[in-house]
Formats: C-alpha cells, sequence, structure tokens
C-alpha cells in the first residue's frame, strides 16, 4: 500500500511540474524561435500567449470535467492530449501550427494541476493534507523555477524543438503509471452532471478575452489599440454574466457558491496575491541578471536551483508543522513578511557591480517565504470544505494563482516601460557635453578604444555608443529595483485580511472518510 502510494505521489508531481514547467520554459527560446521560424518577436511570444490562454480557461472547468468523464478517464486523456501536443509542438514547421499545438498543449496541461492536487488529497487521509500541500507546493515552486533552467541548457547547448520533445518520455512513463495505479474519485458517484453549455461558453469568452488583454496590452499599447478594447469589453461582459449565471443555474460548470465559505474567498484573494509575487519576481530576477549583468539564462537558471532545493526541505516541516496544529494564520503572515524581506534584501544587493553570489541568499529567504506561504494556502483553500467540494475549490485556487501572476507579469511590463523611460530620460538630462564627469569619461572611452589596433571607424562615435549602453543599463537597473519595492509594497495588503482567516477544522463528512481510510 505504500509502494502505491508513493507511486501516486510521483506521478502526479510529476505531472504537475511538468505542466508549470511548459508555462515559463520557452521564455528563453523565444529568440532563437523566431529566427527558426521566420517570426517577427512579436509574433512568436503567441507561442506564451495560446499556452496561457488555453490554460487559465481549462483550470476552472476540471472539476466539471473529471466529473464527467471520470477523473482517472480525464486525467489519463489530458496527460496523453499534453503529450501528443508537446510532440508537435517539437516538430511545427511554421509560427501558426506551432501556436495551435501550443493551445491544445495548454488544454492538456490545464488538467495535470488541479487535478493532480485533488488526486493527492484523496491519497492522503484530512488529517495529513499538510503533507498532501506540501508535496503539491513543491511543484508550484520548483515548476517556475526549474523551467527557465531548463530552458537555457537546451537553448544554449542544443535546439529548440527538445524543449517540447523532453516532455515525452515523461508524459509516457505518467500515462502508463496513472492507468495502473490512479483510481476514481469516490466522491464522484452517480450520475454525469449536466453539460452547462452557457457557462462554458461565458468561462471561455471572459477568461480567454481577459488573459489575451494580459499577455498582449503592454506589446498592444493597451487600450490605444481597438482589439484590445474589444477583448477588454468581452472579457468584463462575459465575466459578469458568468458571475450571476453561475449562481443560479442548477447545474453550475464552476460552483462559485463555494465562495461563500469565507475561508476559501479569503484564501483566494491571498493565493491572486501569492500569484502575483511568485510569477513577478521569477520574471523580474532574470531580467536584472541578463540585461543589466550580462549573464546568460543558463548561469541565471543554475542561480536559481538552490533556493529550490531549500524549499523542498522546508515545504514538508510546514506541513507537518500544519498538520500537528500550528495555526496557518502564523505561516502566512510570516511567509509574507519574509518575502518582503527577500526583497528588500534584492533591493540592496542589486547595483552594476553585483554578483551571483550576492543573490544567494535573498534567494534562500524567498524559498523561506514561498514554502511557507504555498503550502498554507493550499492546505487552507480546501480546510473545511466536504471531500465532494474539494476539486472545486481547488480548481478555483489554482485560477487565482495563474490569474495573479498574468496580472502580476502585465502590470510589471506595463510599470517596467514606464520607468524605464522616466529613468532614461532622467540619466539622459543630467549629461551635459561641458560637464566634468562627462569629459572625464570620454576622454578615458576615446583614449582607450584609440589603443586598439582592431578598432576601425570613428572612434568618437564609438565611444558616444558605449556611453548610450551604460545609461541605458543603468535607466534598467533603476527601473527593475522599482519593480521590486512595487511588488513589496503590494504584498502589504494581505495583513489586514489574515486576521479574518478561520483555523478551519475538518467537517463531519471529512473526519468520517478519515476514519473509514484508517481501517
Amino acid at each position: 500500500m505504500k509502494l502505491v502510494k508513493l507511486i501516486i505521489v510521483f506521478t502526479t508531481i510529476s505531472a504537475a511540474i511538468m505542466e508549470l514547467i511548459d508555462t515559463s520554459i520557452v521564455n528563453v527560446a523565444l529568440t532563437q524561435m523566431a529566427g527558426n521560424l521566420g517570426a517577427t518577436i512579436e509574433d512568436i511570444s503567441w507561442v506564451i500567449t495560446a499556452y496561457a490562454i488555453a490554460n487559465v480557461i481549462i483550470i476552472p472547468m476540471t472539476s466539471f470535467l473529471a466529473a464527467y468523464f471520470g477523473r482517472k478517464n480525464y486525467y489519463l486523456y489530458s496527460i496523453i492530449i499534453f503529450t501528443i501536443a508537446s510532440f508537435m509542438c517539437g516538430n511545427s514547421g511554421t509560427l501558426w501550427e506551432l501556436v495551435l499545438w501550443r493551445f491544445v498543449q495548454g488544454i492538456g496541461g490545464g488538467a495535470l494541476l488541479s487535478t493532480s492536487q485533488s488526486i493527492l488529497f484523496d491519497t492522503f487521509p484530512p488529517e495529513k493534507r499538510g503533507t498532501a500541500s506540501a508535496i503539491f507546493g513543491m511543484g508550484i515552486v520548483v515548476g517556475p523555477t526549474v523551467g527557465p533552467t531548463v530552458g537555457g541548457l537546451i537553448i544554449d547547448h542544443y535546439n529548440w524543438p527538445l524543449i517540447f520533445n523532453i516532455n515525452i518520455p515523461f508524459g509516457i512513463i505518467a500515462a502508463i503509471l496513472t492507468y495502473f495505479f490512479i483510481e476514481d474519485s469516490v466522491h464522484h458517484t452517480g450520475p454525469k452532471p449536466k453539460i452547462d453549455g452557457i457557462g462554458i461558453i461565458l468561462l471561455t469568452l471572459g477568461i480567454g478575452s481577459l488573459q489575451y488583454v494580459l499577455e498582449r496590452g503592454e506589446s498592444n499599447d493597451w487600450f490605444d489599440d481597438e482589439l484590445i478594447r474589444i477583448f477588454a469589453i468581452i472579457a468584463a461582459v462575459a465575466l459578469i454574466v458568468f458571475v450571476v449565471w453561475e449562481l443560479y443555474v442548477d447545474d453550475p460548470v464552476v460552483n462559485l457558491r463555494l465562495l461563500k465559505d469565507a475561508n476559501l474567498s479569503l484564501t483566494t484573494v491571498l493565493t491572486f496575491i501569492m500569484g502575483f509575487s511568485l510569477y513577478t519576481s521569477v520574471f523580474i530576477y532574470p531580467l536584472l541578471l541578463q540585461r543589466v549583468l550580462g549573464y546568460t539564462p543558463t548561469m541565471v537558471g543554475l542561480s536559481l536551483l538552490p533556493s529550490a532545493a531549500g524549499a523542498l526541505l522546508i515545504m514538508p516541516i510546514v506541513g507537518r508543522s500544519l498538520q500537528k496544529g500550528v495555526s496557518p494564520k502564523i505561516f502566512i503572515a510570516a511567509g509574507f513578511a519574509v518575502l518582503m524581506l527577500y526583497g528588500w534584501m534584492l533591493y540592496n544587493a542589486s547595483d552594476i557591480n553585483s554578483s551571483l553570489n550576492d543573490y544567494f541568499f535573498p534567494l534562500m529567504i524567498r524559498s523561506v517565504g514561498i514554502s511557507m506561504v504555498a503550502v498554507t494556502l493550499t492546505n487552507q483553500a480546501v480546510a473545511g470544505l466536504k471531500p465532494r467540494d474539494i476539486p472545486q475549490g481547488v480548481a478555483l485556487n489554482n485560477m487565482m494563482r495563474q490569474v495573479g501572476g498574468a496580472f502580476g507579469i502585465a502590470m510589471m511590463n506595463t510599470y517596467i516601460a514606464q520607468r524605464f523611460a522616466i529613468h532614461r530620460n532622467d540619466l539622459v538630462s543630467n549629461i551635459t557635453a561641458g560637464s566634468y564627469n562627462f569629459v572625464q569619461r570620454n576622454h578615458a572611452l576615446v583614449s582607450g578604444l584609440s589603443s586598439k589596433m582592431a578598432v576601425t571607424g570613428d572612434v568618437q562615435q564609438k565611444a558616444y555608443q558605449i556611453l548610450d549602453l551604460t545609461v541605458t543599463k543603468q535607466a534598467y537597473l533603476l527601473t527593475y529595483l522599482d519593480g521590486i519595492l512595487f511588488s513589496v509594497v503590494l504584498m502589504i495588503m494581505v495583513f489586514p485580511i489574515i486576521p479574518f482567516l478561520k483555523n478551519a477544522k475538518l467537517s463531519a463528512e471529512a473526519k468520517k472518510a478519515a476514519s473509514e481510510a484508517a481501517h
């Protein structure tokens, strides 16, 4: 029995990590992919957008789809779809063929996250759900962290198709293990749920349009672009109607009535903020190291691995502490406080002359904070829910983390663009041709360039180019420091919410299920 449980844990956590890795692994390969497929950087970004849109549409529907098809069948089919789509992505010959298969991959991948978590919670009795939360939390942290590392290694040493083809053996193994060892949920009994066609259409239109606006807003100048305006209106109308419809229809595709549980609704808000923090920190850090300090994607990725390993060590401790009765409020408050400390340390560690060693301790601090918050919120989202409602609670919570990440990256993209323009203008305005500092720096550059035999052309022009690059790099540094402070300030919002959380106890039905599982 222990071996079966271990296989189930291995299968679910592998599938979840595989899905999360694919949300970030392609980020470092866009330039190579664009060159190989003859696409612009703007067009190749659809490879990310298509996956994100499909992913965020499917996640809230996973509970309904698992109940309709049977959880085991749905999980198995999703792994197969994800694996086949990965193969087709790696063998795509044109940009739009690749975008199409990335969308299909996102449809398959959307199930892997929430369904994996539900299977884990069913595998462990309710009183050991802290352990299940810790195991799932590992995937949440390791996936986005390992993605850029693996992507960087592949791009630096191989070709971009391997980014997708590497999923194939893992997908095959996961499908085989699922077929033989994963069981259907005992809570999905009775007739199949009715198909909420209107709810599915409204959800697809609303969430899909919102994700498009968030993904493409900055590159398309936000509401100056007609398409962005159209999709923003569609998102607003569809989501408002969706909420009203789901609250009154008998068989909703997403059971929003669960949000009447104050604990779940507050947890989803905190999860949104955690998603914002998690994704923006993973977004800013590589940009800072690559654009300002000149490190390669591989080196940046490798610098993240120690903190990922640290999270793997800390999460089980948090899970066991929750099982022993430590208040989740303590871990949530402490976790967000530690994440704010990480932002402050990262801010102070960053300058033009920083090395990777300067970031080791801040990243380790981040792993502590993420471990506390991720494990506790994962556990808190389902604590107090009836077992049959857990898949819906899991799906809602995961959707809020993904949407929080999308909001975070969109807001950070816009903020960075605005702050960069401001900082560059400020720096340039302080450079005057007759100033002492400018004359000294320019003279040193001209002398240095003139002494190199390989230099040809206008030496003064090359000196100006170097000065311009220096100003640009300094402007980016100041911009990313602003972004770090922005994330830190946002996290202050969580602290007024935390006191209203309850130390949710197991429901009577959950206690009965735990008792039956023990015999």
